[in-house]
C-alpha cells in the first residue's frame, strides 16, 4: 500500500501545481485570451462560474479517459 500512497501523493501534487499555474495564468491573460472569445473577466476566483457548461463536460470526459488509461497501465498485480 505504500506504493499506492506514493503514487496518489505524486498525482495530487502534480494536479495542485497545475491548478496554481492555471490560477496565475488566468489572472495574467484576463481579457486577452483566445479561449472562450475572451469573455471571461474579473479576478481569477470568479472565472469558474463564467466558463461555458459544455467545457466542463469535455474536461470531465478527458480527465476520466486519462485516469482510466493510467489505472489500466499503472496498477499491476502485486504478486507479479
Amino acid at each position: 500500500t505504500l506504493k499506492r500512497y506514493r503514487e496518489a501523493e505524486l498525482t495530487h501534487g502534480r494536479v495542485s501545481m497545475l491548478a496554481v499555474l492555471g490560477f496565475l495564468v488566468g489572472e495574467k491573460v484576463e481579457g486577452s485570451s483566445f479561449l472562450f472569445d475572451a469573455s471571461i473577466k474579473g479576478p481569477a476566483i470568479t472565472h469558474l462560474t463564467q466558463v461555458p457548461e459544455g467545457f466542463w463536460a469535455i474536461l470531465l470526459i478527458t480527465i476520466g479517459a486519462a485516469e482510466q488509461f493510467r489505472a489500466e497501465k499503472g496498477w499491476v498485480d502485486p504478486s507479479e
